[in-house]
């Protein structure tokens, strides 16, 4: 009986620093697809010499742009990823063992993700083991979620790998920053506008979240960058709410 055959769907812009290793770690596939967004940074090009197959997609928003990706891949079986992930050689053998054996019955698989930030593997705090379903049958799986906030959903069963994908989050504190400013954006501009309390409220919430994370999460076993991520965490919280109350603000 033949291998199941696996494609790699992968959105992009301007990952020309990171994408590289990506698709060094996806000597298992049969198929490499690589949306595309505009990158400027000559994205496009190390995945065309690394044999990716490249497809310019303007951004429609994270969910539709993974939709659109995944609806490209052409084999039996789709892993999606993204330009900051990289699969090690464990879990590229648990996942061609997983499909090989797969019954009719099961459509997807879920795997940690093991994310690098600051230097240091982060493995509390809530980013831990943080599994996602990535591996799914053709045609039984569909991407939903409100954006940024995304989510691979499958019609049929789903079995759980224990490798991890790993994870190279964020480049630094101030590509953090830029995350968070840029999702919080998002988040302010689908709901209605709020009053003062609101942004009360937002500050309360952050509370929680810093002590969600760093303490009941035990996010201070990581040292250092566990307690940038329960700052950050919190700051992340309290401006959603500050920039949903700044919309009701009048315009000049």
């Amino acid at each position: 009986m033949d291998k199941p055959k696996i494609s790699v769907a992968i959105i992009a812009q301007d990952e020309a620093d990171r994408i590289g290793n990506l698709l060094k770690s996806l000597s298992f596939a049969d198929e490499i697809v690589v949306v595309d967004s505009g990158s400027t940074d000559g994205t496009q090009d190390i995945c065309q010499k690394a044999g990716a197959r490249v497809i310019s997609n303007a951004w429609p928003g994270y969910v539709a742009q993974k939709q659109f990706a995944l609806e490209a891949a052409s084999h039996e079986w789709i892993l999606c990823l993204d330009a900051d992930e990289e699969i090690p050689a464990e879990l590229a053998t648990e996942m061609c063992q997983a499909v090989s054996d797969a019954g009719t019955d099961i459509c997807g698989f879920s795997m940690p993700r093991l994310s690098r930030y600051l230097g240091c593997w982060i493995r509390h705090g809530g980013w831990y083991p943080d599994r996602k379903v990535r591996l799914v049958r053709r045609g039984r799986g569909k991407w939903q979620g409100v954006n940024p906030h995304d989510k691979l959903a499958v019609m049929g069963g789903v079995k759980h790998l224990t490798n991890p994908i790993l994870h190279y989050v964020y480049r630094g504190i101030s590509d953090q920053v830029v995350t968070m400013n840029s999702f919080s954006e998002i988040y302010a501009g689908q709901g209605q506008p709020r009053g003062g309390w609101f942004v009360a409220a937002g500050l309360v919430h952050a509370f929680g979240k810093f002590l969600e994370c760093y303490f009941w999460k035990l996010g201070f076993l990581d040292g250092v960058p566990g307690l940038v991520i329960a700052v950050n965490s919190a700051e992340y919280v309290f401006l959603k709410h500050a920039k949903r109350w700044e919309k009701s603000l009048p315009r000049k």
